[in-house]
């Protein structure tokens, strides 16, 4: 199995890195003091095609494959984490859906707006108070047909983007009959019922968004409803199997990022009369970050390949998911072990890398789900 990128891949990670550089990176700092979303970085993705991934291209999208999509989304880890999530989430978890499950007019009606990066985002809507991991048992927002509406009545929690969006994808209990009790229904941010509050005070991830949510006799039109009534379940988890890849994506670009500046300083620090990068403790741990990140781009584009061909990869996208962002904590920390002290003070960067990288063990699954996950695939 050959993973040499294309010359298209490849331009396309020169282009995208070019742009980070360029309009993430200098503000991450900035985006994570104050909270502030990127919106001018962000306005400039939509003609680029990064609002549009794995959009079609008839929608305005830009169609790219698996693998390139993994590409672009450790691209923007390596910038800036809270911008990487709120577009990864936008692309894969918010329009996913809408691309895979989708009418036709469905399609035609958002996707357009939401990739131009003239309007705001899209979200997915899944964890409530009582349902984190368990989403079959736990969900607990109800949709009523009623006429030719649904009825949205419940509460939803650490929903990333609920305020920058145009969109959200929310998985309602539609049933009562197990697997089949759960519906995506597509939501405007705007329409009557919705509360959004305050922006969640997190460890890190600042600029990224995340809300509690409340819906209150929400009333939106029974042609919302996105795929088939009662397929909500299994849709959420193919879409969380895609998220997973971009998730792990996201931590590598964040562990790349920590690694160099490691780097850097490890050559620039003296101690002892000589450069700690002398030093054979240091070198250890920039040994096993250079070969933990090498092995877990490998597995994050193994994932991705498999997906591309249409093959089964919920199992790879876990390994790829687990390995991609505990290695990224370790390559964090031990960035932050090198810089000594400076580690610890946020003009740093490295120190907010680590707090970045955090959350990434926890959303989309955590690592002792994809754990159960890759267990059960291979117990059968």
């Amino acid at each position: 199995m050959e993973f040499e990128l294309t010359a298209e891949q490849r331009e396309l990670r020169e282009v995208v890195h070019d742009f980070v550089a360029r309009e993430l990176r200098p503000q991450a700092r900035h985006t994570d003091e104050t909270g502030e979303f990127n919106w001018p970085a962000v306005r400039k993705m939509g003609p680029l095609g990064l609002l549009g991934l794995e959009v079609p291209e008839e929608y305005g999208g830009a169609a790219l494959d698996a693998i390139s999509v993994a590409i672009v989304v450790e691209e923007l880890g390596w910038g800036c984490g809270s911008t990487a999530l709120a577009i990864a989430a936008h692309n894969g978890l918010g329009l996913g859906p809408v691309v895979a499950y989708g009418t036709e007019a469905q399609k035609a009606h958002w996707l357009p707006r939401l990739v131009s990066g003239q309007g705001k985002l899209a979200c997915l809507s899944l964890t409530e108070p009582g349902a984190g991991s368990d989403l079959k048992g736990g969900v607990r927002t109800k949709a009523t047909a009623e006429g030719d509406s649904w009825i949205i009545d419940g509460s939803k929690m650490w929903m990333t983007n609920a305020s920058i969006s145009d969109l959200m994808v929310v998985l309602c209990r539609t049933g009562s009959d197990g697997n089949s009790a759960l519906s995506h229904i597509l939501v405007p941010s705007d329409t009557p019922g919705i509360t959004i509050g305050p922006a969640e005070k997190k460890m890190g991830l600042h600029g990224s968004p995340t809300h509690a949510v409340t819906f209150e006799e929400v009333r939106v039109p029974r042609e919302n409803l996105l795929g088939r009534e009662g397929r909500g379940l299994a849709q959420t988890l193919a879409t969380l199997d895609s998220g997973r890849i971009g998730i792990g994506a996201l931590a590598l670009g964040l562990a790349q990022a920590a690694f160099e500046e490691a780097m850097k300083y490890a050559k620039e620090r003296h101690a002892f009369g000589e450069p700690i990068a002398n030093f054979q403790a240091i070198q250890w741990m920039l040994a096993d970050a250079a070969t933990e990140i090498e092995a877990a781009r490998l597995m994050i584009l193994k994932a991705a390949w498999l997906k591309g061909l249409g093959r089964p990869y919920s199992k790879m996208a876990s390994m790829a998911k687990l390995f991609a962002t505990e290695v990224s904590e370790r390559v964090c920390r031990n960035a932050i072990q090198i810089h000594g002290g400076y580690g610890y003070s946020s003009e740093f960067e490295v120190e907010r890398m680590y707090r970045d990288t955090r959350l990434m063990t926890i959303g989309e699954g955590t690592s002792e789900i994809q754990r159960l996950v890759i267990a059960r695939h291979l117990l059968g």
